[in-house]
């Protein structure tokens, strides 16, 4: 081989490499044993300093109206969201129902009168506008995640409402429950489960690629409004979990729609890409009685978490979607830790006291400045929904 025709057959090997790196090619183990630090121990009075600074941002940050998040802070490359009214309202909803639900889980409103009205003020936005959130146009539909995180807020306010003895409010929630159930039925994906784009046809009753992470996230939500005894129709929620389970390898890592079926091994479809998708998808199907998603199946998956942090870091406060390895986009960040603390509540005490202490630091670490926690540039809902997720993981994680 003459030296001209070598140095160009090493330069393409190099570069097939790199290509084959930035698709998503994950590293084979090192050869060499890498000695652990000990886990950095966590105490409760840290992990409530963390969640007391998180509440106060939150009721610095709340609208007048009652509501968080706006559709400020736009930047070169926004998330499409055509018809803007409806789009942001239903951003504004789930983003609502996320720091509704956050605030009391905390604690506060219980032990401190602001707090209390901040979510009084939450509490009456929800009732008023979640009736109103539709879907958009014919092909965006972000309401459905305002009517799954609204079905969780509505949930606990319900339980406020039944313990304080308000028969006209628990009766008030239940028909906004059962209403968001509705709306999530008429737009269940004709193959079963949600999207949350229909770019296929636009019909009525969406063609939409079932998404793995926005069904789990429905599921979860189906499955707290069933704890309460609202009534979910069987057949929608076999079709969702038939939906996930299409989309799941046998490693347990989960495509990030059904569209993307017939590329397994692509990026995003790999373990390092579903890092933040296999803990609410997981979560879900055990939720709704899959036996395969046993302890050792949870524990596995948040020790991967934890170990492999990095893939999911490196994307966080990204601008561009889809722009870091294994395609990961930052808003997988808080939103995969918060279905890794509901894997971690539904442990056994003795498989989940380290786990919980592990989730802890990794949010602790990333507590901004103000108190508040983000990981994609959205409009203005990135700061109050990662806040949110980071208050509802670490109320998983006192001690």
């Amino acid at each position: 081989m003459s030296p001209h025709l070598y140095r160009f057959t090493y330069t393409c090997l190099i570069a097939a490499l790199c290509v084959a790196t930035a698709y998503g090619k994950e590293a084979s183990p090192a050869k060499t044993k890498i000695e652990k630090k000990p886990p950095i121990i966590h105490s409760a009075t840290e992990i409530e300093d963390s969640i007391d600074r998180g509440v106060a941002f939150l009721l610095e940050d709340q609208n007048k109206n009652g509501s968080w998040g706006s559709p400020h802070n736009t930047k070169g490359l926004n998330i499409y969201a055509p018809n803007p009214i409806a789009s942001h309202k239903a951003y504004r909803g789930a983003v609502t129902a996320m720091c509704v639900t956050a605030l009391i889980e905390s604690g506060h409103p219980d032990k401190s009168p602001e707090a209390l009205k901040a979510l009084q003020r939450g509490e009456n936005w929800l009732m008023e506008e979640l009736p109103k959130v539709r879907r958009a146009t014919a092909d965006v539909m972000y309401n459905v995640w305002a009517h799954g995180y609204g079905i969780q807020a509505l949930v606990r306010l319900h339980q406020r409402a039944k313990a304080a003895a308000d028969t006209d409010k628990v009766k008030n929630i239940e028909a906004l429950i059962r209403d968001q159930i509705d709306r999530l039925q008429r737009y269940e994906s004709v193959d079963g489960g949600w999207g949350y784009y229909d770019f296929r046809a636009g019909t009525k009753r969406p063609a939409s690629s079932s998404i793995s992470f926005t069904t789990a996230t429905v599921l979860v939500a189906f499955h707290e409004a069933r704890q309460i005894g609202i009534d979910v129709p069987d057949k929608v929620v076999k079709r969702a979990i038939a939906s996930i389970e299409r989309q799941r390898k046998s490693d347990n890592s989960y495509m990030y729609g059904e569209y993307l079926k017939m590329r397994p091994l692509y990026g995003i479809n790999r373990p390092g890409g579903s890092l933040g998708r296999s803990q609410a998808c997981n979560i879900a199907l055990r939720y709704w009685g899959d036996k395969t998603i046993d302890d050792e199946v949870l524990v596995t998956w948040l020790e991967r978490l934890r170990d492999r942090n990095g893939w999911l870091s490196i994307g966080r406060k990204r601008p561009i979607p889809h722009e870091s390895w294994f395609k990961v986009a930052g808003y997988f960040f808080y939103y995969g830790h918060y279905y890794a603390s509901l894997c971690v509540e539904d442990l056994p005490a003795e498989k989940s006291t380290g786990l919980k202490n592990d989730l802890a630091h990794i949010i602790l670490s990333l507590q901004e400045k103000d108190g508040d926690w983000w990981d994609f540039p959205l409009y203005n809902y990135h700061r109050q929904y990662g806040t949110a997720f980071s208050i509802m993981t670490l109320s998983r994680c006192r001690p």
